[in-house]
């Protein structure tokens, strides 16, 4: 890799900052692993709606309409995630082994399908969530985007590594499988602009890098003190304004539950007001992409739009 301090130039619309909107798609479906965590880290929150009859953890229409109302769109990042059977046998032993896999889903099963299939007719962005084991294996990453193109029907720009995974080569793979952009660079425990203040350009190229700047999971607990999460989200917000930055948040879908997670929500829903209220160009990160290639002027003749649902 190049010189990663490189980054891009102006925003687009004269916004004075831009704020990346990213759900990773984990596990729509509650299940076992639920079991696992209330016992090994103490979080009996998990049990709370194992046994009812809905599945809170499929919550795509909901997010779809509360950013419908804003007047945003995001991204989902799906995630085709190996089966148990096809990883080493060292694996088949290994409580952590068997959690990385309870849970999972097939981008290919019908009513998967027919989320992405909805998104994309809606203007939301369909990425990659390279899944565990796929940071070091170019193959595996080009066989992950192939399956999810195939559901998409149209090329996918870019997503996020499970886990945040990355490795020495990790960049490269992408650019190599055709990815526009990784949204990978960051930490599920620390929140802030510890990267900078706008996607990097690692390559010196198009290919670019947008640094993590919320997983809800690192505030304190909206549920428990939910003055004190705002506090720290209207912090990084006037510290974006202020610095012309890109700020990208990450809100599980899970999240979005209130029952098991009370409180994400609104919290989720005061980020993008107060984002738009201050002048934010708000939207996925494949649009960001596009708009700054088009300030740049790499892409002759094009032009500059909001993100799909999003008025002026």
């Amino acid at each position: 890799m190049t010189d990663a301090s490189r980054a891009c130039g102006a925003l687009p619309e004269g916004a004075e900052f831009a704020l990346c909107l990213t759900h990773d798609v984990d596990r729509p479906y509650k299940g076992l692993r639920s079991l696992y965590y209330a016992a090994t880290e103490r979080r009996p929150y998990h049990l709370r709606t194992l046994l009812a009859e809905e599945n809170p953890y499929w919550q795509f229409e909901g997010i779809m309409a509360l950013e419908e109302e804003l007047g945003v769109r995001s991204a989902f990042y799906f995630l085709n995630e190996q089966h148990i059977a096809e990883r080493p046998p060292r694996e088949w032993l290994s409580p952590t082994g068997w959690v990385q896999h309870l849970g999972g889903y097939d981008v290919t099963a019908p009513a998967i399908v027919e989320v992405i299939e909805g998104l994309e007719a809606g203007g939301w962005e369909v990425g990659l969530h390279g899944s565990y084991h796929s940071a070091g294996d170019r193959e595996r990453l080009r066989e992950e985007k192939r399956v999810l193109e195939t559901v998409l029907e149209c090329p996918v720009a870019g997503g996020r590594q499970h886990y945040l995974r990355l490795e020495s080569e990790t960049w490269d793979h992408h650019r190599a499988i055709g990815l526009e952009y990784d949204a990978s660079l960051g930490s599920g425990t620390e929140y802030g602009f510890q990267a900078g203040y706008r996607p990097l350009r690692p390559f010196g190229d198009d290919f670019l890098v947008f640094p993590l700047t919320i997983m809800e999971q690192a505030l304190p607990d909206p549920g428990e003190d939910f003055e004190a999460a705002w506090r720290e989200c209207t912090r990084l917000l006037e510290e974006a304004r202020e610095n012309g930055a890109v700020m990208t948040v990450l809100w599980h879908p899970r999240y979005f539950n209130d029952r098991e997670f009370p409180g994400h929500r609104r919290l989720y829903r005061r980020v993008v007001e107060r984002a738009l209220e201050a002048g934010a160009w708000v939207g996925p990160p494949r649009e960001l992409a596009r708009a700054l290639e088009c300030e740049r002027g790499r892409s002759a003749g094009c032009r500059v739009e909001r993100p799909a649902g999003e008025t002026p």
